[in-house]
């Protein structure tokens, strides 16, 4: 109430209840239509509690402080392959130059799933195939390459990778106004979020005890069941083993207006780049619904929304 984020009337329809005031000051800050933007995309789970996970046991934090966390429990999905073709169709290396500049501002903020990681599991399938020569014959490897589209491929190994970023960003000022305006426009708000930095709080990640970094928020792929759909299918099936760090973890003091504050940006902030990326995602779904002339179809494999 301090800070501004819930006044009395929020506590009047709570009937005393502490954790309900919180609870709904939080829900309504957010907003429905945002709440239900999130809801219908990736798994996210907020809360603010007074200890960190421990190996065996809830860790206390101690000192009055707090921690306010966000962790995922399903990726959201993002289907990149008719938006890039479109794209080249409209000018040669659109696409590319949309692709790469969100990779980099997603990359800044939240844990993803894409061609990377794709490449790094196809490659320890083939380690492990050559340590063992009777299933190297009988492995299929998922030839993560053939997944990506020509105009990302050649872009892969970009000597000068900065100067290749900033013709990106020109190209995409360039064609602001164009067909794929409304596309650049959520691209431009999500890289100027991501700025702001948004990292989990090194003393709550050493204070918890967590076994694996945080899960993807997003998987990122060309086609539907493509190799990197695949690459993820089989990697998560295993990400649940572990305790993993929340996508988002802050610990402050109540006491102290301005971490209090801090906090509160912070999350700020990660709804709303959030909130960019999915409405993003919701109409490239549409566009390619209208244009791209294939149903999508996505399946309902382990981590991944629907």
């Amino acid at each position: 109430m301090r800070e501004g984020l819930a006044g009395h009337e929020i506590w009047a329809k709570c009937e005393g209840s502490s954790i309900a005031f919180v609870q709904r000051a939080i829900r309504e800050s957010i907003g429905e239509n945002r709440w239900n933007l999130l809801d219908r995309n990736v798994e996210y789970h907020l809360s603010v509690s007074d200890v960190a996970e421990g190996d065996d046991e809830d860790v206390p934090l101690g000192k009055g402080r707090l921690a306010v966390t966000i962790e995922c429990g399903g990726a959201g999905y993002l289907k990149m392959g008719p938006a890039i073709a479109a794209m080249e169709e409209e000018a040669a290396g659109l696409g590319a130059a949309f692709y790469w500049p969100l990779t980099y501002a997603l990359y800044r903020v939240m844990r993803i799933y894409n061609h990377d990681d794709a490449f790094e599991y196809e490659e320890r399938m083939k380690e492990h195939a050559e340590e063992d020569d009777n299933s190297r014959e009988q492995c299929e490897f998922p030839e993560v390459d053939k997944a990506l589209p020509e105009s990302i491929r050649s872009t892969l190994t970009s000597e000068d990778r900065r100067a290749f970023l900033r013709h990106a960003r020109q190209l995409l000022r360039q064609h602001q106004g164009g067909r794929f305006g409304s596309w650049i426009a959520h691209l431009q708000k999500i890289d100027r979020l991501s700025r702001i930095r948004l990292r989990v709080d090194a003393a709550f990640r050493e204070e918890g005890g967590y076994d694996t970094i945080p899960l993807p928020s997003l998987v990122v792929s060309f086609k539907d069941h493509d190799a990197i759909v695949a690459c993820f299918d089989e990697e998560s099936q295993y990400m649940l083993e572990g305790t993993a760090e929340p996508t988002l973890g802050i610990v402050f003091s109540p006491q102290e207006p301005d971490e209090v504050r801090t906090a509160v940006h912070m999350v700020r902030r990660f709804i709303a780049l959030n909130v960019a990326l999915f409405e993003m995602v919701e109409e490239l779904v549409e566009w390619e619904k209208h244009h791209g002339g294939t149903h999508l179809d996505r399946g309902e494999p382990s981590l991944r929304t629907a």
